[in-house]
């Protein structure tokens, strides 16, 4: 999933004791019982009711008795209701008793349900509520095509509680199946095996024969089409979304095929694409099989597709090789993000990965300046806090910034051989930081003593910020922005005369983002009427400018602020713009009357993490 620091999604947990030396095996975001009985495979049926905005119906659990004299099966839940339980004993489904713990607002509650010695299923019926926090329902107006609903779902990092109940923790993998009921005119995509082109009927069944994390179960309805874009990878999209995004996307096949021949064979049969609605809050989501994707990074020259190959990459690193926790977010990220830079340099060359590279770096840095220490570590305790607050540049940039180091140390030969290796070994299975420590010794630092240390590797793992000494990316490609930059900053060289003629997005982003903080209106002025750079429909350079438009008042710009925060849900773009407006008390009043506007077209997510910084 694409960054962004939770402003507090649900607040914080209540806080509890952190004197306890901290277990890194035990995942305190959950209050599920994996320990004593772990289920193995969920079996769905639920019919999809817009008018009502809930799922119904009931899930069906396989498990195994780790503790013989474990009596109940306990999950996690929030804001469900649970209708009835039952166990199934010699073929036949027998009445069982559950009960519901005490509520954490953030947490949910435990479902506790009693398990017969002789049980070998359990039968939850059930429905969610219209506010659970993993699924959005988007009335027609909110859709590109204007005529039906539309409803997907987002279950990292404990969302997926809100719309199944069930062991909601990465250290529980299960493979599923689903029957999903829909009003026919729609169709229904989940993480699973899909059917391209399946016909409309109103029911769809799927199977997912992997093992995954509860975080990756996901389920979207709308008025979608599908289109190929190679052998085993295609687009699922609103019709008037379809052809613009195979054209921005087509790149994808040869993305897996040159990933599958560095780091190992794709598991997962199709590679697929799912065009969300502007509401998503993230860029992506890594659902396997089919990679949740925002339409705001659908650029028309494919100068944002990074983020394709980052969903991509997750097939390997984090769907494939899951952190244990959310302490262990890193692990997933961090491997990722390495990955999408290499992914970027072989599909688009050097130039374009030494660019993307220094842009992720000084995203870090900006991040870093704003982050209390604790969450600048790798390894964050979260104990006590929301586990959506692990999500900033660190476990991305800082993490590949780690590999990266590793890999200049050894040597890229040495380092890909290591990377195949830890994905195979770790192939279908959670693990730990301390997991990973243990094993980098062993295969890597015990392999070359001279060029690595556990010592340098736990500075980054454990310690704030980004070490002394670390690797630091240039790209000659910018040296020309900053000398035009400066010279016009110094008077030097007219707007008029900036030669941009042949910049990337990547060099536009590097301009603006290395822009002073403040600007006069003149220079504001003198830079849009060159550039055009307030009609911007590139949604990255969009947000840059509005940013600076916001820092200097510069009002021209504040009708296309307002239709860009009204249209747009994705958290990465939207929370600095409102952040930037709350400084002031004009821009305040501002934020104020655009957001009770744009709210009730946010993801729950995005509405709570705007909510904190807007209405706090």
């Amino acid at each position: 999933m694409i960054r962004l620091l939770s402003a507090g999604l649900l607040g914080l947990f209540a806080l509890m004791a952190t004197a306890a030396p901290l277990d890194p095996a035990q995942d305190y975001h959950s209050v599920s019982n994996p320990h004593q009985v772990r289920t193995t495979h969920l079996d769905l049926d639920l019919t999809v009711d817009f008018t009502k905005r809930e799922l119904a119906g009931h899930v069906i659990f396989d498990f195994e008795r780790l503790d013989t004299n474990a009596r109940e099966l306990v999950l996690d839940t929030r804001d469900i209701t649970v209708i009835a339980t039952s166990a199934r004993i010699d073929g036949k489904w027998q009445k069982t008793g559950f009960k519901l713990g005490k509520l954490d607002p953030a947490m949910g509650q435990p479902l506790r349900i009693a398990l017969p010695p002789a049980a070998d299923k359990i039968k939850v019926q059930y429905r969610t509520s219209p506010q659970a926090s993993g699924l959005q329902w988007l009335t027609p107006v909110q859709t590109a095509g204007k005529k039906h609903p539309f409803l997907f779902t987002q279950a990292q990092a404990i969302h997926a509680r809100s719309f199944i109940p069930l062991q909601d923790t990465p250290q529980v993998r299960t493979t599923y199946t689903a029957t999903l009921r829909t009003p026919k005119a729609l169709r229904a995509v989940m993480s699973a095996e899909n059917t391209p082109n399946a016909p409309k009927t109103g029911v769809y069944t799927f199977k997912m024969p992997q093992a995954i994390p509860s975080y990756l179960i996901a389920l979207a309805v709308g008025d979608l089409e599908f289109k190929a874009m190679g052998e085993r990878t295609g687009v699922y999209a609103e019709p008037s979304m379809v052809e613009s995004a195979v054209a921005e996307f087509e790149d994808t096949e040869a993305m897996l095929i040159a990933t599958e021949k560095a780091y190992g064979p794709y598991s997962w049969g199709r590679y697929d694409l799912l065009i969300l609605p502007p509401s998503f809050p993230f860029g992506g989501m890594e659902n396997p099989r089919l990679s949740f994707i925002t339409p705001t990074v659908i650029a028309g020259d494919k100068s944002l597709v990074s983020l394709i190959a980052h969903e991509l990459a997750h097939s390997w690193s984090g769907n494939t090789v899951t952190n244990a926790t959310w302490r262990d977010l890193w692990l997933n990220e961090g491997h990722t993000t390495y990955l999408t830079y290499r992914i970027m340099e072989i599909i688009y060359g050097t130039d374009r990965f030494n660019m993307e590279s220094v842009l992720g770096y000084q995203d870090l840095v900006a991040d870093l300046k704003d982050l209390p220490k604790p969450y600048q570590q790798l390894a964050i305790d979260l104990r006590g806090k929301d586990p959506d607050d692990a999500f900033s540049d660190v476990p991305y940039e800082k993490g590949a910034l780690l590999l990266k180091e590793l890999e200049d140390k050894v040597g890229r030969e040495a380092f890909d051989a290591y990377l195949k290796q830890y994905i195979a070994d770790f192939e279908f299975k959670s693990l730990t930081t301390e997991q990973w420590l243990a094993y980098v010794d062993k295969h890597l630092v015990s392999k070359y003593p001279k060029q690595v240390s556990m010592a340098r590797i736990k500075q980054w793992v454990y310690e704030a910020g980004i070490p002394e000494g670390a690797p630091m990316p240039q790209s000659d490609a910018f040296t020309k922005v900053d000398n035009q930059r400066d010279q016009w900053l110094a008077g030097e060289l007219p707007a008029a005369k900036i030669d941009v003629k042949d910049w990337t997005v990547h060099q536009w982003l590097y301009f603006l983002n290395n822009l002073p903080l403040e600007l006069s209106l003149d220079q504001m002025r003198a830079l849009d009427d060159q550039f055009n750079l307030t009609a911007s429909r590139n949604n990255e350079i969009a947000h840059s400018w509005l940013l600076i438009a916001i820092r200097n008042g510069y009002e021209p710009a504040y009708q296309r602020l307002e239709d860009y925060l009204v249209h747009i849900g994705r958290r990465k773009l939207i929370t600095p713009l409102y952040k930037a407006l709350m400084h002031t008390d004009s821009g305040a009043a501002f934020a104020k009357r655009i957001y009770k506007v744009a709210r009730p077209g946010y993801h729950p997510l995005a509405q709570g993490t705007m909510d904190a910084i807007v209405q706090p």
